[in-house]
């Protein structure tokens, strides 16, 4: 959940904009105003900000939008009763209240008008109001186990330009190759075929590995520059979890003695055999891998370095 908080001078501004008959508006709370119309919702507002005349700025404005993975679960009831918790943890209580659901985007939103002068004429504090805000809005994500979307997942990619659009390009690739692969050698065929290269950087003229580097579109970026997990270490240690989630699954199924075992000295089709996560390869046939995916990738590094010293 995200809020957004906007304070303004023009009620029937406000009125107008959250029931716009455009945005598809349906009205949850109502509380406090005369609601024949929009009008009369407005007049209501104003006649009682001017108990207060000397705060310039009576309107307060939120908007509560949510992800879209959540809208199975948020009824009308559900988004109703989150914002009146939002607002009584914010301290806006003992005032006008103006909830409405728009239907305008893929993801649920509601917009809150409510009067920043209270119903006994104070002035309805708004001091660290963005601060409070964003905790509030974090401790009600996961009071009610709503979709957390990590920064990333908010930026409009469409809007970007180079090279922040292929870094997060590689953001979204790796987070799902990431997820799905049980060694690094797997790993770096499924990103190849969405047209990124990996190299690995290494210490030294040693072969240990220190940092990996994604490119793609000619831009390269080091693995915890486009995010912390997908530094080398955490890249390896999501492959070796995946490897024993893998394991693990074969073990626990019900199916287990169906699986086929391959003759010993046999590998058949090498290319399916190497694509496999583990299904058919003993513990520690895919830390093998990865060690000689090291060696292969060291053996070039070194290569390259040999060719760059030879003078004509």
């Amino acid at each position: 959940m995200i809020a957004k908080i906007v304070k303004g001078s023009s009620f029937k501004g406000v009125v107008n904009y959250i029931l716009d008959k455009e945005k598809d508006a349906k009205i949850l709370v109502c509380y406090g105003l005369f609601a024949e119309d929009k009008d009369t919702i407005a007049m209501s507002f104003e006649a009682q900000s001017k108990m207060n005349p000397k705060v310039t700025k009576p309107v307060g404005h939120i908007s509560l939008a949510f992800h879209k993975e959540d809208e199975h679960r948020l009824t009308d009831r559900a988004m109703a009763g989150i914002a009146l918790e939002y607002l009584k943890e914010m301290g806006i209580t003992d005032t006008q209240v103006l909830i409405v659901r728009h239907f305008d985007k893929e993801h649920p939103h509601v917009h809150i008008a409510f009067n920043r002068i209270a119903n006994d004429g104070r002035t309805i504090s708004d001091r660290n109001e963005r601060i409070r805000s964003a905790r509030i809005s974090k401790e009600l994500t996961k009071k009610y186990n709503l979709y957390f979307a990590n920064g990333k997942e908010r930026v409009k990619q469409h809007r970007l330009k180079e090279p922040d659009k292929t870094k997060y390009g590689l953001y979204s690739i790796l987070k799902s190759e990431v997820s799905r692969c049980g060694n690094w050698r797997q790993l770096a065929a499924n990103l190849k075929k969405q047209g990124v290269e990996m190299q690995f950087k290494y210490k030294g003229k040693s072969n240990e590995v220190q940092g990996v580097v994604f490119t793609m579109h000619g831009y390269s970026f080091s693995g915890s520059k486009i995010d912390r997990r997908f530094s080398f270490s955490k890249i390896d240690a999501a492959l070796e979890r995946n490897r024993q989630n893998e394991r693990q699954e074969i073990i626990s199924s019900p199916y287990r003695e169906e699986l086929p075992i391959l003759p010993s000295g046999s590998r058949g089709n090498d290319d399916l055999y190497s694509s496999s996560i583990g299904l058919f390869m003993p513990d520690n046939a895919n830390a093998q891998a990865d060690e000689n995916y090291f060696e292969e990738q060291l053996k070039r590094r070194n290569k390259k370095k040999k060719q760059r010293k030879i003078r004509f």
